[in-house]
């Protein structure tokens, strides 16, 4: 019953065949001549075509944009592929879909997809009516396959189906552990070149009188999951679904390669809405999560992938605007892949626990993660950067450089770092963190500048705030259990701080 596949092919970066792909840019004021120099020692078929490096830049951060940041997240993002989909259109009403959101069109919308993989590829297109310019498809779980493109235009909406029973069980990670639970809405295994684009809203229809409810259920199931992974019985014994109350994420490419987002608006997802899996090559580019207030509906979660790229997008969620994972506790061991090489760029959060936000489930280890150009506004967060992880998690968190930030209101710390999420310093894998780097953030309010502890045994390694300021901090900051802790051009309620 369960897929078998190569997890260590999930780790080929560079050596991956391709050259970096033409994408449209919004407009911005970058120095084409400055942009065009950091690529000076890419190999030719590295760099990004003349037109990007034009396009590239956000005008209302202050900061240098010439850092050796900048390069490295260039880099990556140059080197991270897109899907290449033929341009054929299969408009699912050909197969019998209706769009008026009563009408269960699931079968419609997989014959789309079935005759569209049959031809090689192309966009499945779930069209507007023509009169009205709008139309709301009703469907249960949508599976996407190889060179699919999930098509959903300006003014329609996808409401997927509120019934457990419409979820088949499939190949999935809840919370870090691998399992077989409830489809996502929309789920991919194993394909390349897939997309999901268009002005239109994919709608979990999520809430209170459905699977949120499942918040207050969950418990024994999931603890029985945890026992699973802790006691390593197999994935395909694994069966979750029906009485054990875990909800299903909304948008998971499992094991895929090439994977697009772009321009559509994602709301009230049962669980995590977007929740790359084990991928790489992943651009999650203009597109709005919520508004959505439910319970652990996180934003953004890239879990054990290589190269992401998140860029012009908006977050609201009733969990960590975006959280970078990478597996959890003895089942974070047992597949042991990394979360690497993240750019997240030109992008607001707002209500959330978290802005950027490395963990809980990081026991696969997070590196080199750059977050450049943001705006982080909400009483909501806890955290501009929040890092959280403890001694049941392990793994490590290295290289974290999230960079010209404007934050006018941040609800917590402007950055924590928290030893003592979940189990706390209740086991014997301590993880490591360190090179966690604030430059240029301009926070209005916040309650602190920094609350970092690490533990007596087990300390914080390197952490940098330069051109750092706070302007109004409402409580105070706290520094315990860290190895180097520097301050460059740092100031909060107008006065110089040289030490933590």
């Amino acid at each position: 019953m369960s897929p078998t596949f190569d997890r260590r092919t999930l780790l080929i970066a560079a050596a991956a065949s391709g050259a970096a792909a033409t994408v449209a840019l919004l407009p911005g004021t970058a120095s084409a001549d400055a942009s065009a120099a950091r690529f000076d020692d890419l190999d030719p078929a590295e760099r990004p075509p003349a037109a990007w490096f034009a396009g590239r830049g956000c005008a209302d951060q202050a900061g240098p944009r010439d850092l050796p940041q900048d390069r490295a997240a260039d880099r990556i993002y140059c080197q991270t592929r897109r899907p290449r989909i033929p341009r054929r259109d299969f408009p699912v009403t050909d197969f019998g879909a209706v769009g008026d959101g009563v009408t269960d069109d699931t079968a419609a919308i997989a014959a789309a997809i079935a005759a569209a993989s049959r031809g090689g590829g192309g966009r499945v297109v779930l069209p507007a009516d023509p009169a009205t310019g709008t139309a709301s498809y009703l469907t249960g779980p949508i599976h996407l396959r190889s060179r699919i493109e999930l098509h959903v235009p300006a003014g329609v909406t996808v409401l997927f189906s509120t019934d457990p029973a419409d979820y088949p069980l499939v190949y999935t990670r809840w919370q870090g552990i691998e399992c077989y639970n409830y489809s996502p809405n929309v789920y991919a295994y194993g394909a390349t070149d897939i997309a999901i684009t268009g002005d239109g809203t994919l709608d979990g229809q999520a809430s209170t009188s459905n699977w949120w409810a499942w918040k207050s259920l969950e418990t024994p199931g999931w603890n029985v999951l945890q026992a699973y992974a802790d006691d390593d019985v197999p994935v395909a014994q694994r069966i979750m679904g029906a009485g054990y109350y875990l909800p299903p994420t909304m948008i998971e490419p499992y094991n895929c390669e090439r994977v697009l987002l772009q321009g559509v608006t994602f709301v009230n997802s049962p669980f995590w809405h977007l929740h790359p899996t084990l991928s790489q090559d992943v651009i999650v580019e203009g597109v709005t999560v919520g508004p959505t207030t439910g319970p652990n509906t996180d934003g953004i979660d890239p879990e054990s992938c290589t190269r992401v790229v998140i860029d012009h997008c908006s977050i609201s969620a009733g969990d960590d605007c975006m959280a970078i994972k990478a597996g959890r506790n003895a089942d974070g061991r047992r597949v042991n892949v990394p979360c690497t090489d993240l750019v997240i760029q030109n992008t607001q959060c707002a209500n959330g626990h978290g802005g950027v936000t490395i963990g809980s489930e990081m026991t696969g280890g997070v590196a080199h993660v750059y977050g450049r150009d943001l705006v982080l506004s909400s009483t909501g967060l806890l955290a501009g950067h929040r890092l959280k992880t403890n001694s049941v998690r392990g793994g490590y968190i290295e290289d974290s450089n999230i960079f010209r930030v404007s934050a006018p209101t941040i609800g917590g710390p402007a950055l924590l770092i928290d030893y003592t999420y979940g189990e706390g310093d209740t086991g014997t894998y301590y993880p490591d963190v360190t090179d966690i780097n604030l430059l240029y953030w301009n926070v209005g309010t916040a309650t602190a500048a920094w609350d970092v502890i690490g533990y007596t045994e087990d300390h914080v390694g390197a952490v940098l705030l330069q051109d750092f300021v706070l302007a109004t901090m409402t409580g105070s900051n706290t520094l315990e259990f860290v190895d180097d802790f520097e301050l460059v051009d740092v100031t909060i309620d107008g006065t110089a701080v040289t030490t933590g």
